[in-house]
């Protein structure tokens, strides 16, 4: 997608989210209460009870949840708590928002099931575990890729303060702002090429190097208005290096051509 166009109303969309003073921010680190945790099961791990707030839109349980799985923030945290399963051996994928255990099962404001063996999005005007119907899990950079292998070979994702009532796919859904110049949920944005990352190092240059190749769609809207990059849950991650990343601003991208929106 590095030479895919840009979209005609880039600097609009990227004005909106405050690119002329707002910097990208990782959202994750070394803190256990940063970032997105997630746990891989086998095919035998026991299923949890679901309840969703959202039961109209939510894949129905039960899901291969153990009793003590993580969940964002840590057992006490408010916000979001998405909670995150992969079952390695059918390749679904278990998401879910606003997770709580209740001693029998789980309790949620949302939750979906993806088969990453097809990509099939889900059905348009529906949520996920996101406000825009996308999975979390593929969008994190997550330690292994970044530090380990020293290479993102998929698109990552990003919140913003709002999005428009309107999406793009691979987004089902929409945000809540209702100014023109909003982007639709799905919005895929890219590190423009012609900015050096070659003064960055370590993971914060593989992720740099990642967000000009790949880019990042837009999957959710965050209270305290940071472009917020997604990534795993990992007491390994370098704060220090990651801070790299903060020094990047907003304006350094460019939002790609976009498919046709759908209104809510």
């Amino acid at each position: 997608m590095s030479s895919t166009p840009i979209d005609p109303r880039s600097d609009a969309y990227l004005a909106f989210m405050g690119a002329s003073w707002r910097n990208l921010h990782a959202d994750f680190g070394a803190n256990p209460t940063y970032g997105i945790p997630f746990v891989v099961v086998a095919g035998s791990q026991p299923r949890a009870a679901m309840s969703f707030l959202y039961s109209g839109e939510s894949d129905p349980g039960p899901y291969p949840f153990p009793p003590d799985i993580a969940v964002q923030g840590g057992p006490g945290a408010g916000g979001d708590r998405h909670a995150i399963a992969l079952d390695r051996d059918s390749c679904l994928l278990y998401e879910t928002y606003d997770t709580h255990w209740d001693g029998t099962g789980y309790r949620a404001g949302s939750g979906a099931i993806f088969d990453l063996r097809t990509g099939a999005l889900r059905k348009d005007g529906w949520t996920s575990a996101t406000a825009s119907g996308l999975p979390i899990l593929p969008g994190l950079a997550r330690y292994d890729e970044v530090v380990e292998q020293k290479e993102i070979r998929h698109a990552l994702t990003f919140t913003a303060a709002r999005a428009s009532r309107a999406w793009v796919h691979p987004a089902t859904h929409y945000g809540n702002a209702d100014d023109a110049d909003a982007p639709p949920m799905g919005t895929r944005v890219r590190l423009k090429a012609s900015f050096d990352v070659s003064r960055f190092t370590g993971a914060s240059r593989v992720i740099l190097t990642a967000l000009q190749r790949y880019g990042m769609f837009l999957v959710d809207e965050a209270g305290d208005g940071f472009v917020g990059l997604s990534g795993a849950t990992d007491s390994r991650w370098d704060d220090h290096d990651l801070d790299q990343v903060k020094t990047v601003p907003f304006s350094a991208f460019e939002v790609i051509q976009l498919p046709p929106a759908h209104r809510q």
